[in-house]
Protein backbone atom coordinates (compact mmCIF):
# COMPACT_ATOMS: atom_id res chain seq x y z
CA UNK A 1 0.00 0.00 0.00
CA UNK A 2 0.88 3.39 -0.80
CA UNK A 3 2.68 4.55 2.90
CA UNK A 4 0.87 7.94 2.55
CA UNK A 5 -2.31 6.52 2.00
CA UNK A 6 -1.28 3.45 4.54
CA UNK A 7 -0.95 6.35 7.43
CA UNK A 8 -3.64 8.20 6.63
CA UNK A 9 -6.39 5.20 6.66
CA UNK A 10 -4.81 4.56 10.25
CA UNK A 11 -5.30 7.76 11.84
CA UNK A 12 -8.88 7.14 10.46
CA UNK A 13 -9.79 4.05 11.04
CA UNK A 14 -8.33 4.77 14.66
CA UNK A 15 -10.41 8.24 14.62
CA UNK A 16 -6.73 9.32 15.80
CA UNK A 17 -7.34 12.22 12.54
CA UNK A 18 -7.91 15.28 13.02
CA UNK A 19 -11.21 17.06 10.99
CA UNK A 20 -11.56 20.09 9.89
CA UNK A 21 -14.79 21.36 8.94
CA UNK A 22 -15.35 24.30 6.58
CA UNK A 23 -18.41 26.03 6.95
CA UNK A 24 -20.77 25.90 9.96
CA UNK A 25 -24.34 25.74 8.83
CA UNK A 26 -27.13 23.24 7.96
CA UNK A 27 -24.85 20.59 6.39
CA UNK A 28 -21.46 21.53 8.23
CA UNK A 29 -22.95 21.54 11.97
CA UNK A 30 -24.59 18.38 11.92
CA UNK A 31 -21.83 16.75 10.17
CA UNK A 32 -19.24 18.02 12.68
CA UNK A 33 -21.00 16.66 15.46
CA UNK A 34 -21.71 13.33 13.80
CA UNK A 35 -18.23 12.76 14.00
CA UNK A 36 -17.41 14.39 16.99
CA UNK A 37 -19.43 11.43 18.65
CA UNK A 38 -17.56 8.85 17.80
CA UNK A 39 -14.18 10.45 19.15
CA UNK A 40 -12.66 12.45 16.07
CA UNK A 41 -11.69 15.58 16.92
CA UNK A 42 -13.17 18.31 15.26
CA UNK A 43 -12.50 22.01 14.22
CA UNK A 44 -15.01 23.90 12.57
CA UNK A 45 -14.15 27.23 10.64
CA UNK A 46 -16.73 29.76 9.89
CA UNK A 47 -16.37 32.97 8.64
CA UNK A 48 -19.44 34.36 11.04
CA UNK A 49 -17.95 35.15 14.35
CA UNK A 50 -21.10 34.95 16.10
CA UNK A 51 -21.35 31.03 14.82
CA UNK A 52 -17.86 30.74 16.30
CA UNK A 53 -18.30 32.35 19.81
CA UNK A 54 -22.03 30.50 19.76
CA UNK A 55 -20.18 27.10 19.17
CA UNK A 56 -17.24 27.60 21.54
CA UNK A 57 -20.30 28.43 24.39
CA UNK A 58 -21.53 25.21 23.43
CA UNK A 59 -24.68 27.09 21.72
CA UNK A 60 -26.81 25.34 19.27
CA UNK A 61 -28.30 27.32 16.01
CA UNK A 62 -29.28 24.87 13.76
CA UNK A 63 -32.72 22.74 14.24
CA UNK A 64 -31.44 19.42 13.51
CA UNK A 65 -28.23 18.96 15.82
CA UNK A 66 -29.59 18.61 19.63
CA UNK A 67 -28.51 20.89 22.12
CA UNK A 68 -27.07 18.68 24.98
CA UNK A 69 -24.96 16.43 22.55
CA UNK A 70 -23.02 19.88 21.24
CA UNK A 71 -22.68 21.20 24.31
CA UNK A 72 -21.45 18.07 25.27
CA UNK A 73 -19.45 17.64 22.98
CA UNK A 74 -17.44 21.41 23.37
CA UNK A 75 -16.97 20.33 26.81
CA UNK A 76 -14.88 17.05 26.20
CA UNK A 77 -12.85 19.43 23.61
CA UNK A 78 -13.91 17.12 20.69
CA UNK A 79 -15.52 20.06 18.90
CA UNK A 80 -14.38 23.81 18.37
CA UNK A 81 -14.75 26.72 16.12
CA UNK A 82 -12.34 28.99 14.76
CA UNK A 83 -12.74 32.01 12.18
CA UNK A 84 -9.30 31.75 10.62
CA UNK A 85 -7.40 29.02 8.61
CA UNK A 86 -4.33 29.66 10.98
CA UNK A 87 -4.40 26.58 11.72
CA UNK A 88 -5.48 24.20 8.70
CA UNK A 89 -2.08 22.66 8.50
CA UNK A 90 -3.22 20.83 11.53
CA UNK A 91 -5.69 18.94 9.88
CA UNK A 92 -5.89 14.79 8.54
CA UNK A 93 -8.90 15.45 6.72
CA UNK A 94 -10.68 19.02 5.62
CA UNK A 95 -14.50 19.18 4.60
CA UNK A 96 -16.14 21.85 2.80
CA UNK A 97 -19.45 22.36 3.41
CA UNK A 98 -19.47 26.68 1.79
CA UNK A 99 -22.62 27.44 -0.11
CA UNK A 100 -22.39 27.50 -4.24
CA UNK A 101 -25.12 30.26 -4.97
CA UNK A 102 -26.24 31.48 -8.22
CA UNK A 103 -25.92 34.63 -9.48
CA UNK A 104 -28.89 36.76 -10.41
CA UNK A 105 -28.22 35.71 -14.18
CA UNK A 106 -28.77 31.51 -12.48
CA UNK A 107 -25.17 31.57 -13.11
CA UNK A 108 -22.75 29.55 -10.57
CA UNK A 109 -20.94 31.20 -8.19
CA UNK A 110 -18.13 29.21 -6.97
CA UNK A 111 -16.41 32.22 -4.78
CA UNK A 112 -16.80 30.56 -2.05
CA UNK A 113 -15.20 27.47 -2.78
CA UNK A 114 -12.60 28.67 -4.97
CA UNK A 115 -11.49 30.98 -1.71
CA UNK A 116 -11.43 28.14 0.64
CA UNK A 117 -9.29 25.84 -1.73
CA UNK A 118 -6.99 29.02 -2.13
CA UNK A 119 -6.65 28.73 1.76
CA UNK A 120 -6.64 25.08 2.04
CA UNK A 121 -3.50 25.25 -0.64
CA UNK A 122 -1.20 27.97 1.18
CA UNK A 123 -0.99 25.04 4.00
CA UNK A 124 -1.39 22.17 2.36
CA UNK A 125 0.55 19.30 3.09
CA UNK A 126 1.35 15.54 2.35
CA UNK A 127 -1.04 12.96 3.88
CA UNK A 128 -4.44 15.40 3.43
CA UNK A 129 -7.91 14.16 2.40
CA UNK A 130 -9.79 16.98 1.04
CA UNK A 131 -13.14 16.60 0.32
CA UNK A 132 -15.94 18.64 -1.05
CA UNK A 133 -19.63 18.00 0.02
CA UNK A 134 -21.04 21.47 -1.43
CA UNK A 135 -23.28 20.83 -4.30
CA UNK A 136 -22.20 21.82 -7.57
CA UNK A 137 -22.01 20.91 -11.21
CA UNK A 138 -19.45 18.02 -12.22
CA UNK A 139 -16.80 18.86 -12.83
CA UNK A 140 -15.98 21.53 -10.31
CA UNK A 141 -13.20 19.29 -8.20
CA UNK A 142 -11.42 18.07 -10.72
CA UNK A 143 -11.19 21.28 -12.86
CA UNK A 144 -11.37 24.19 -10.16
CA UNK A 145 -10.20 22.89 -7.10
CA UNK A 146 -7.63 20.47 -8.09
CA UNK A 147 -5.28 22.69 -10.14
CA UNK A 148 -5.55 25.34 -7.21
CA UNK A 149 -4.27 22.57 -5.17
CA UNK A 150 -1.89 21.29 -7.68
CA UNK A 151 -0.47 24.50 -7.56
CA UNK A 152 1.62 23.69 -4.35
CA UNK A 153 3.90 21.68 -6.28
CA UNK A 154 1.80 18.34 -4.47
CA UNK A 155 0.35 15.86 -6.51
CA UNK A 156 -3.06 14.13 -6.05
CA UNK A 157 -2.72 10.60 -5.24
CA UNK A 158 0.52 10.69 -4.20
CA UNK A 159 0.69 13.67 -1.90
CA UNK A 160 -2.57 14.21 -0.85
CA UNK A 161 -6.38 13.00 -1.47
CA UNK A 162 -9.36 14.56 -3.23
CA UNK A 163 -12.81 13.66 -3.11
CA UNK A 164 -16.39 14.51 -3.68
CA UNK A 165 -19.42 13.52 -1.57
CA UNK A 166 -22.38 15.49 -2.02
CA UNK A 167 -24.30 16.60 1.31
CA UNK A 168 -27.95 14.96 1.13
CA UNK A 169 -28.85 16.60 4.52
CA UNK A 170 -33.00 17.50 4.44
CA UNK A 171 -33.76 20.02 7.07
CA UNK A 172 -36.42 18.33 9.58
CA UNK A 173 -36.35 15.08 8.33
CA UNK A 174 -36.25 12.65 11.68
CA UNK A 175 -36.15 9.64 10.06
CA UNK A 176 -33.87 10.55 7.65
CA UNK A 177 -30.66 12.13 9.44
CA UNK A 178 -26.73 12.66 8.75
CA UNK A 179 -25.79 9.44 10.00
CA UNK A 180 -28.70 6.97 8.37
CA UNK A 181 -28.97 9.26 4.93
CA UNK A 182 -26.38 6.52 2.34
CA UNK A 183 -23.11 8.40 1.23
CA UNK A 184 -22.30 8.88 -2.33
CA UNK A 185 -18.60 9.05 -2.55
CA UNK A 186 -16.18 9.64 -5.75
CA UNK A 187 -12.51 10.53 -5.64
CA UNK A 188 -9.87 12.02 -8.83
CA UNK A 189 -8.55 8.17 -8.31
CA UNK A 190 -8.53 5.36 -6.55
CA UNK A 191 -6.96 6.17 -3.70
CA UNK A 192 -8.96 9.08 -3.23
CA UNK A 193 -11.46 6.93 -3.45
CA UNK A 194 -10.24 4.59 -0.80
CA UNK A 195 -9.12 7.19 2.37
CA UNK A 196 -12.69 9.12 1.39
CA UNK A 197 -14.58 5.57 1.32
CA UNK A 198 -12.39 5.07 4.48
CA UNK A 199 -13.69 8.44 5.94
CA UNK A 200 -17.29 8.62 5.32
CA UNK A 201 -17.36 4.71 6.25
CA UNK A 202 -16.30 5.75 10.25
CA UNK A 203 -19.46 7.61 10.95
CA UNK A 204 -22.35 6.34 8.05
CA UNK A 205 -24.29 3.42 7.78
CA UNK A 206 -23.69 2.96 3.81
CA UNK A 207 -20.82 4.57 1.46
CA UNK A 208 -21.64 4.53 -2.07
CA UNK A 209 -18.57 4.30 -3.87
CA UNK A 210 -18.34 6.33 -7.17
CA UNK A 211 -15.89 5.96 -10.11
CA UNK A 212 -15.24 9.86 -9.94
CA UNK A 213 -16.01 13.12 -8.71
CA UNK A 214 -17.73 13.93 -11.67
CA UNK A 215 -20.32 11.20 -11.20
CA UNK A 216 -20.73 12.41 -7.65
CA UNK A 217 -21.11 15.52 -8.42
CA UNK A 218 -23.45 14.45 -11.07
CA UNK A 219 -25.42 12.53 -8.72
CA UNK A 220 -26.49 15.20 -6.31
CA UNK A 221 -27.87 17.67 -9.05
CA UNK A 222 -29.56 14.33 -10.94
CA UNK A 223 -31.61 14.34 -7.31
CA UNK A 224 -32.21 17.84 -6.99
CA UNK A 225 -33.13 18.36 -10.92
CA UNK A 226 -35.66 14.95 -10.49
CA UNK A 227 -37.11 16.59 -7.66
CA UNK A 228 -37.44 20.13 -9.27
CA UNK A 229 -38.71 18.55 -12.71
CA UNK A 230 -41.79 17.08 -10.86
CA UNK A 231 -42.75 19.89 -8.49
CA UNK A 232 -42.84 21.69 -11.85
CA UNK A 233 -45.07 19.49 -13.55
CA UNK A 234 -47.35 19.16 -10.36
CA UNK A 235 -47.40 22.89 -10.04
CA UNK A 236 -48.19 23.40 -13.97
CA UNK A 237 -51.32 21.05 -13.06
CA UNK A 238 -52.23 23.36 -10.27
CA UNK A 239 -52.55 26.29 -12.83
CA UNK A 240 -54.43 23.82 -15.23
CA UNK A 241 -57.14 22.59 -12.64
CA UNK A 242 -57.16 26.26 -11.54
CA UNK A 243 -58.37 27.30 -14.82
CA UNK A 244 -60.75 24.45 -14.83
CA UNK A 245 -62.58 24.83 -12.06
CA UNK A 246 -60.99 21.42 -10.76
CA UNK A 247 -59.33 20.72 -7.60
CA UNK A 248 -55.77 19.43 -8.34
CA UNK A 249 -55.86 17.98 -4.69
CA UNK A 250 -58.72 15.62 -5.49
CA UNK A 251 -57.03 14.77 -8.97
CA UNK A 252 -53.81 13.82 -6.96
CA UNK A 253 -55.28 11.92 -4.07
CA UNK A 254 -57.15 9.91 -6.93
CA UNK A 255 -53.90 9.30 -8.39
CA UNK A 256 -51.92 8.58 -6.19
CA UNK A 257 -53.91 5.25 -5.12
CA UNK A 258 -52.50 3.48 -8.21
CA UNK A 259 -50.23 1.00 -7.04
CA UNK A 260 -47.54 1.14 -9.75
CA UNK A 261 -46.01 3.73 -11.97
CA UNK A 262 -46.70 7.05 -10.44
CA UNK A 263 -44.45 8.65 -7.16
CA UNK A 264 -46.30 11.50 -5.00
CA UNK A 265 -45.15 15.05 -5.51
CA UNK A 266 -47.49 17.96 -4.39
CA UNK A 267 -47.89 21.35 -5.84
CA UNK A 268 -47.26 24.71 -3.16
CA UNK A 269 -46.65 28.17 -3.44
CA UNK A 270 -42.91 27.77 -5.30
CA UNK A 271 -40.22 25.60 -4.17
CA UNK A 272 -37.40 26.61 -1.65
CA UNK A 273 -34.32 25.89 0.15
CA UNK A 274 -30.98 25.91 -0.92
CA UNK A 275 -31.39 23.02 -2.83
CA UNK A 276 -34.18 22.49 -5.50
CA UNK A 277 -34.46 26.19 -6.79
CA UNK A 278 -31.06 26.13 -7.39
CA UNK A 279 -29.25 23.29 -8.15
CA UNK A 280 -30.76 22.48 -11.33
CA UNK A 281 -29.32 25.64 -12.82
CA UNK A 282 -26.13 24.55 -12.53
CA UNK A 283 -26.73 21.31 -14.47
CA UNK A 284 -28.08 23.39 -16.90
CA UNK A 285 -24.81 26.19 -17.27
CA UNK A 286 -22.81 23.33 -17.38
CA UNK A 287 -24.93 21.70 -20.27
CA UNK A 288 -24.10 24.60 -22.37
CA UNK A 289 -20.39 23.89 -21.99
CA UNK A 290 -21.01 20.35 -24.57
CA UNK A 291 -24.06 23.03 -26.80
CA UNK A 292 -26.96 20.78 -25.32
CA UNK A 293 -29.62 22.37 -24.08
CA UNK A 294 -31.26 21.09 -20.86
CA UNK A 295 -35.14 22.28 -21.73
CA UNK A 296 -36.91 20.17 -19.38
CA UNK A 297 -35.05 21.69 -16.56
CA UNK A 298 -35.54 25.33 -17.80
CA UNK A 299 -38.92 24.69 -17.95
CA UNK A 300 -38.81 23.47 -14.25
CA UNK A 301 -37.30 26.35 -13.30
CA UNK A 302 -39.01 28.75 -14.81
CA UNK A 303 -42.75 27.20 -13.96
CA UNK A 304 -41.93 27.07 -10.01
CA UNK A 305 -40.90 30.51 -10.36
CA UNK A 306 -44.14 31.34 -11.60
CA UNK A 307 -46.06 29.84 -8.11
CA UNK A 308 -45.46 33.24 -5.82
CA UNK A 309 -47.21 35.26 -8.39
CA UNK A 310 -49.59 32.76 -9.22
CA UNK A 311 -50.50 32.75 -5.26
CA UNK A 312 -50.83 36.63 -5.37
CA UNK A 313 -53.17 36.63 -7.79
CA UNK A 314 -55.16 33.92 -6.54
CA UNK A 315 -55.30 36.16 -2.84
CA UNK A 316 -56.66 39.00 -4.83
CA UNK A 317 -59.16 37.39 -6.56
CA UNK A 318 -60.06 36.36 -3.07
CA UNK A 319 -59.97 39.66 -1.70
CA UNK A 320 -62.36 40.81 -4.25
CA UNK A 321 -64.76 37.97 -3.69
CA UNK A 322 -65.86 39.39 -0.20
CA UNK A 323 -65.48 42.92 -1.43
CA UNK A 324 -62.09 43.91 0.16
CA UNK A 325 -60.02 46.00 -1.92
CA UNK A 326 -56.38 44.92 -1.63
CA UNK A 327 -55.22 47.96 -0.89
CA UNK A 328 -57.63 48.68 2.06
CA UNK A 329 -56.89 45.20 3.31
CA UNK A 330 -54.99 43.04 6.18
CA UNK A 331 -53.73 39.69 5.50
CA UNK A 332 -52.27 37.16 8.01
CA UNK A 333 -49.21 34.70 6.25
CA UNK A 334 -48.93 31.44 8.11
CA UNK A 335 -45.49 30.64 7.64
CA UNK A 336 -42.42 31.93 6.13
CA UNK A 337 -40.00 29.14 6.18
CA UNK A 338 -39.50 27.11 3.27
CA UNK A 339 -41.29 23.93 4.66
CA UNK A 340 -42.54 22.91 7.65
CA UNK A 341 -41.37 22.51 10.90
CA UNK A 342 -38.52 24.23 10.28
CA UNK A 343 -37.06 27.46 11.08
CA UNK A 344 -34.69 27.85 7.58
CA UNK A 345 -36.51 30.53 5.28
CA UNK A 346 -33.27 30.22 2.31
CA UNK A 347 -35.35 30.95 -0.95
CA UNK A 348 -38.30 30.38 0.47
CA UNK A 349 -41.42 30.84 -1.69
CA UNK A 350 -43.70 32.44 1.53
CA UNK A 351 -40.78 35.57 1.40
CA UNK A 352 -41.00 36.24 -2.42
CA UNK A 353 -45.12 35.96 -1.91
CA UNK A 354 -44.93 38.21 1.20
CA UNK A 355 -43.07 41.05 -0.73
CA UNK A 356 -45.15 40.91 -3.75
CA UNK A 357 -48.33 41.85 -1.21
CA UNK A 358 -46.70 44.30 0.07
CA UNK A 359 -46.12 46.05 -3.08
CA UNK A 360 -49.53 45.50 -3.71
CA UNK A 361 -50.31 48.15 -0.54
CA UNK A 362 -51.67 44.90 1.51
CA UNK A 363 -50.74 45.41 5.44
CA UNK A 364 -49.38 42.04 6.01
CA UNK A 365 -48.76 40.37 9.57
CA UNK A 366 -47.22 36.88 9.71
CA UNK A 367 -47.45 33.89 11.71
CA UNK A 368 -44.45 31.83 12.13
CA UNK A 369 -43.12 29.51 15.36
CA UNK A 370 -39.72 28.59 14.27
CA UNK A 371 -39.04 32.49 12.13
CA UNK A 372 -39.69 35.14 15.42
CA UNK A 373 -38.41 37.77 13.46
CA UNK A 374 -38.01 38.20 9.31
CA UNK A 375 -36.89 40.83 6.28
CA UNK A 376 -39.27 42.04 4.12
CA UNK A 377 -38.76 44.29 1.58
CA UNK A 378 -36.19 46.19 3.75
CA UNK A 379 -38.49 46.56 6.84
CA UNK A 380 -38.49 44.03 10.18
CA UNK A 381 -41.25 42.25 11.46
CA UNK A 382 -41.90 40.19 14.04
CA UNK A 383 -44.28 37.00 14.19
CA UNK A 384 -47.25 37.02 15.86
CA UNK A 385 -49.20 35.16 18.37
CA UNK A 386 -51.77 33.02 17.16
CA UNK A 387 -54.72 34.40 18.74
CA UNK A 388 -58.42 34.64 18.36
CA UNK A 389 -58.06 38.43 18.10
CA UNK A 390 -55.18 38.37 15.89
CA UNK A 391 -57.49 36.54 13.73
CA UNK A 392 -60.69 38.16 13.51
CA UNK A 393 -58.91 41.67 13.19
CA UNK A 394 -57.51 40.42 9.41
CA UNK A 395 -59.90 39.83 5.99
CA UNK A 396 -57.37 36.78 4.90
CA UNK A 397 -55.51 34.11 6.45
CA UNK A 398 -52.64 32.72 3.84
CA UNK A 399 -51.21 29.55 4.70
CA UNK A 400 -47.74 29.38 2.69
CA UNK A 401 -46.20 26.81 4.80
CA UNK A 402 -47.75 24.19 6.17
CA UNK A 403 -46.22 23.88 10.34
CA UNK A 404 -47.30 21.03 12.00
CA UNK A 405 -48.21 22.64 15.74
CA UNK A 406 -50.95 24.99 14.14
CA UNK A 407 -54.28 23.68 14.89
CA UNK A 408 -55.95 24.32 11.49
CA UNK A 409 -59.73 23.29 12.51
CA UNK A 410 -59.23 26.27 15.10
CA UNK A 411 -58.00 28.57 12.58
CA UNK A 412 -60.53 27.80 9.96
CA UNK A 413 -62.89 28.41 12.61
CA UNK A 414 -61.60 31.44 13.59
CA UNK A 415 -60.75 33.45 10.11
CA UNK A 416 -63.31 35.22 7.57
CA UNK A 417 -61.50 33.36 4.86
CA UNK A 418 -58.17 31.03 4.21
CA UNK A 419 -55.97 31.01 1.42
CA UNK A 420 -54.28 27.52 1.53
CA UNK A 421 -51.51 26.86 -0.59
CA UNK A 422 -50.31 23.70 0.85
CA UNK A 423 -53.54 21.74 1.60
CA UNK A 424 -53.03 22.48 5.32
CA UNK A 425 -56.58 22.00 6.32
CA UNK A 426 -57.58 18.67 3.99
CA UNK A 427 -58.83 16.95 7.35
CA UNK A 428 -60.66 20.42 8.83
CA UNK A 429 -64.56 20.16 8.94
CA UNK A 430 -66.82 22.02 7.29
CA UNK A 431 -64.12 23.87 5.38
CA UNK A 432 -66.43 24.42 2.40
CA UNK A 433 -67.03 28.12 1.89
CA UNK A 434 -64.31 29.56 3.95
CA UNK A 435 -61.27 27.64 2.39
CA UNK A 436 -59.87 28.85 -1.04
CA UNK A 437 -57.53 25.89 -1.88
CA UNK A 438 -53.98 26.57 -4.79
Amino acid sequence: MHATLKTLKEKITTRQAKVFVIGLGYVGLPFAVEKAKVGFEVTGIDQNPRRVEKINRGENYIDDVDDQELKNLVKQGLIKAEDHFANISAADVVVICVPTPLTKNLVPDLQYVENVTGEIARCLRPGQLISLESTTYPGTTEEVMLPILEETGLQVEKDFFLCHSPERVDPGNKRYTTKNTNKVVGGVGPRSLEVGMAFYGQTIKRVVPVSSARVAEMVKVYENTFRAVNIALVNELALLCDKMGISVWEVLEAAFTKPFGIMPFYPGPGVGGHCIPIDPHYLEWKAREYNFTTRFIGLAGEINRRMPEFVREKVLRTLNSIGCPPSRSKILMVGLAYKKDISDCRESPAIYIAELLLADGIELLYHDPYVPEALLAGTRYCSQPLTEELLAGVDLVLITTDHSQVDYQWLVEKSRIVVDTRNATRKVRGREGKVVLL
